[in-house]
């Protein structure tokens, strides 16, 4: 749970400054643009994506895609999807057909722990693009 705590406080201030569904935030990070959208707004939770949008030098399956729902009641910030695993599970038997690491969510929170940590050090916020 503390890694899920420490990703909702690091992720905060780097949302756009309204909550409205679309609304987007880049953030130039060495050379490279990435973009959070807000695609789900309620009252206890928002999801946004995290995505690269510069992708001229790196094939499409190795970009970053996150999906990531914030948990306002709880505090809480966890990754629901990534890349072209729609829904990761708690723990994967292993091994198994899609050669999932059997701590896969846990591995793809601390990424985003580590990229909101980088971006939050490196990174320079732009005008939206969109």
């Amino acid at each position: 749970m503390r890694l899920y705590e420490t990703n909702y406080a690091k992720l905060l201030p780097l949302l756009p400054r309204s909550d409205e569904i679309g609304d987007t935030q880049v953030y130039l990070v060495c050379d490279a643009a990435y973009q959070l959208t807000i695609i789900e707004s309620t009252r206890y939770t928002t999801v946004v994506t995290l995505a690269l949008v510069d992708k001229d030098n790196i094939v499409d399956y190795l970009a970053p895609l996150l999906t990531v729902r914030l948990y306002h009641d709880a505090k809480v910030a966890e990754v629901c999807a990534a890349q072209q695993i729609s829904r990761l599970k708690p723990i994967y038997d292993y091994p198994n057909l899609r050669m999932h690491q059997k701590n896969e969510k846990h591995q793809v929170n601390l990424f985003l722990g580590d990229w909101l940590k980088h971006c939050l050090r490196h990174g320079l916020s732009k005008q939206s693009v969109c």
